[in-house]
């Protein structure tokens, strides 16, 4: 029933039965015969920047890129990606390891874990602009949720790089090839913002019982959150669903395809309607245009739960009805690849910075969005955060237990909120 979202997985497998024994020896075995292989982290990645780091790219510089898996395997493989590049990008040198948990320094691995990474069984591999990489398998036992730091060495410039910019999290740029580093003092660069060329990580399971895709805009993103501490949504949703299984139980992924300013209907570049927000290539294209890239080539996805569309309101000044057509249309093809599709609801804005970023126009379209998506059984399901979110005593307005500052991004407490109110089997 899901083989066409896992089409990437299937396509690998396909091609090095083929190939014979020639790939035999980078680690392409068939692995234990229950496992399969899941997705068990992504981000969504954009267009660098036009000016900055982000632009001129990256030169004889190595990347130590801190992320955390939800479930894990006894075998990962990572995911590299030149989609949005301008020229073939050479990765020199690639590592994996866990985090050194005994020391604070978050660029510090434990040395006993890291393994070398190859493409195709060489240690260096190019990109062609606009394509994707995929790692050879390596052992490594992860359990669920342990951190994981991948290492990535790029020789020559890179040109802009292919990035996410919010991620809520520490990673780290140093000179020359780094990779085999077990402390991380000579990453002389620490970036807040960016996860540089990494799209994925995927782990060989017995335990896999397919992967959640949150296809949303900052507030899946996890903006306002605290930094390296996975308070996102999706990632509190991923405890949850950890700590409830039966040690025998099989337990989704929860894949974070968020991305700061997404919209439905409107490219990351294009300017707000009331001069609040100038566009950025970071915040990526439409989102229905990043349905094949973000959600239906991930490993193993089953479920999509679609959190979008107040971007969409307070820059665009969208309509409800292009707004919900927008959500239709994301259901619709969802739906067609045999995937669960859930939706939310939009949560409240009132007090956001910015002239008429706010108004009475548009929260009365923010209404008449939520009033569809309770009455409307087109979808898998609805999950009420604005419900969740809200003020009782003002309903425009976010819950001031839950407001981080700026009135429209949940604090920690409010992303806790929204993942302890989902159906845990609603998303099983």
């Amino acid at each position: 029933m899901h083989i066409s979202s896992s089409w990437r997985a299937v396509a690998v497998t396909a091609a090095l039965t083929l190939a014979g024994s020639s790939l035999a020896g980078a680690g392409y075995s068939s692995g234990h015969r229950d496992s399969e292989w899941v997705g068990t982290w992504a981000t969504a990645v954009t267009h660098g920047n036009a000016s900055g780091s982000t632009n001129l790219g990256l030169t004889d510089q190595s990347v130590r890129l801190v992320v955390r898996p939800t479930v894990g395997g006894d075998r990962i493989r990572i995911r590299l990606s030149n989609i949005y590049g301008e020229k073939t990008v050479t990765v020199g040198a690639a590592t994996v390891a866990k985090s050194n948990k005994a020391t604070p320094e978050l660029s510090d691995i434990d040395p006993t874990t890291l393994r070398t990474l190859t493409f195709n069984g060489a240690g260096t591999a190019s990109m062609v602009k606009g394509s994707e990489l995929l790692s050879d398998p390596v052992n490594l036992r992860l359990g669920n949720l342990d951190d994981l730091v991948v290492s990535l060495y790029f020789p020559e410039n890179t040109g802009p790089t292919t990035f996410h910019g919010s991620s809520i999290q520490d990673n780290f740029v140093g000179p020359s090839n780094l990779v085999t580093q077990p402390g991380g003092a000579a990453y002389t660069l620490t970036r807040r913002c960016c996860w540089f060329f990494l799209s994925g990580v995927d782990v060989e399971t017995d335990k896999a019982d397919g992967s959640i895709v949150v296809l949303g805009d900052s507030i899946t993103d996890g903006t306002a959150s605290t930094f390296n501490a996975n308070n996102r949504w999706p990632d509190q949703l991923a405890e949850r669903l950890i700590a409830s299984a039966d040690k025998r139980d099989k337990v989704p992924s929860v894949l974070n395809a968020g991305l700061a300013g997404s919209r439905l209907n409107h490219e990351g570049s294009e300017p707000s309607d009331n001069g609040a927000f100038p566009g950025f290539n970071e915040v990526g294209v439409n989102s229905l245009a990043r349905l094949n890239e973000d959600v239906f080539a991930q490993t193993g996805v089953r479920t999509v739960i679609t959190e979008l569309g107040v971007n969409d309101i307070w820059m665009s000044d969208d309509s409800a009805a292009e707004i919900i057509g927008a959500l239709r249309q994301v259901n619709a093809q969802v739906k067609e690849r045999g995937l669960r599709s859930l939706v939310t609801t939009i949560t409240p804005f009132e007090g956001i910075g910015g002239t008429d970023s706010w108004t009475p126009a548009k929260e009365a379209t923010r209404q008449a969005v939520n009033s569809y998506l309770r009455s409307s059984k087109e979808f898998g399901g609805v999950l009420d955060f604005d419900k969740v979110l809200r003020d009782p005593a003002a309903p425009s307005k976010l819950n001031p237990a839950y407001d981080s500052g700026d009135h429209i991004h949940p604090n920690d407490a409010g992303y806790q909120a929204m993942a302890a109110s989902v159906p845990l089997d609603l998303v099983r």
